[in-house]
């Protein structure tokens, strides 16, 4: 019996790592995926050392350079404070995309780990935690988090973080749960039980490496929310301190002066959302493709 149990656990191995190899050449060949893993990756270099690329101090006002069109001096020009569009555009990337980053990874363990438990123990344990679910990602995300920060009474970005990532669990509980309630029938599965293996260890060490397809896709779908909903929020003046270059917060302090034709303080902050929201989809387009051949 051991002898079955640890060949089909081998033969699976030898197929997952075939079935890996192949994807990687797949998404290798995938445009969409090639330019929004350029796109994200230039963001990401961004977030790591915009504050060294950063002119001046996102904070600094010259008030002999107010509203300045964009020039060799200020590339993006100035906002109604003289402060360099730029260096605010380059400091807010990091904010954002740890956000983003963070509040997806938050839900997408807590998720992850619901939606296995749920598809492995079924039952009324699987019942009672999927209409819990299903009623908290019924309320949309903007208005929790809007109720959470108005209850806290705080404008802290961990705050937002984890009102985010909470909001995200259910689905991608939803999502896991779907893909382990299959794999859970399968031979490697009884043959884990077999070996008397503890049920973590099957969770995450036999059943988890062949439901993450499902679960990165989900999570490139939720960072591209993460990354709306934290521009919004922090349009909305919520989630972030007071002061924060967060690119949500420059398109609110700046988006009226538009019709004054002082345009670069808001556009240049709106392009920066665009294109990191973009190639995140892209992204998440081509794993989806690939994941699905």
């Amino acid at each position: 019996m051991n002898t079955s149990s640890s060949s089909v656990k081998s033969k699976s191995n030898a197929e997952r790592k075939a079935i890996r190899a192949e994807r990687l050449q797949l998404l290798r060949r995938n445009k969409a995926f090639l330019v929004g893993a350029f796109i994200l990756s230039f963001w990401l270099l961004i977030a790591v050392f915009g504050s060294m690329l950063a002119p001046y101090p996102y904070d600094a006002m010259d008030f002999m350079a107010v509203s300045k069109k964009p020039s060799g001096t200020y590339w993006f020009g100035t906002n109604k404070l003289g402060q360099d569009v730029f260096s605010r555009v380059l400091a807010g990337t990091q904010l954002i995309v740890w956000m983003s980053f963070l509040a997806t990874a938050l839900g997408t363990i807590v998720g992850g780990t619901l939606g296995l438990a749920a598809g492995y123990f079924k039952g009324w344990f699987d019942i009672v935690l999927m209409r819990l679910l299903e009623a908290i990602s019924a309320i949309p995300v903007l208005i929790v988090a809007l109720l959470a920060i108005a209850a806290l009474d705080g404008q802290s970005s961990g705050i937002t973080v984890g009102v985010i990532g909470f909001v995200f669990a259910p689905n991608i509980a939803r999502t896991v749960r779907a893909a382990v309630l299959s794999e859970a029938e399968l031979e490697y599965v009884a043959a884990a039980r077999l070996r008397a293996e503890r049920t973590p260890h099957i969770l995450f060490k036999e059943i988890l490496p062949n439901v993450l397809p499902p679960i990165i896709v989900e999570f490139t779908v939720r960072l591209g929310y993460a990354i709306f909903a934290i521009a919004t929020l922090s349009f909305l003046g919520a989630g972030v301190e007071a002061g924060s270059p967060n690119w949500g917060s420059q398109i609110s302090e700046n988006w009226a002066y538009i019709f004054s034709n002082i345009w670069w303080p808001t556009l240049f902050p709106a392009v920066a959302i665009a294109s990191l929201a973009v190639s995140v989809n892209l992204i998440s387009d081509g794993l989806l493709e690939v994941f699905e051949v």
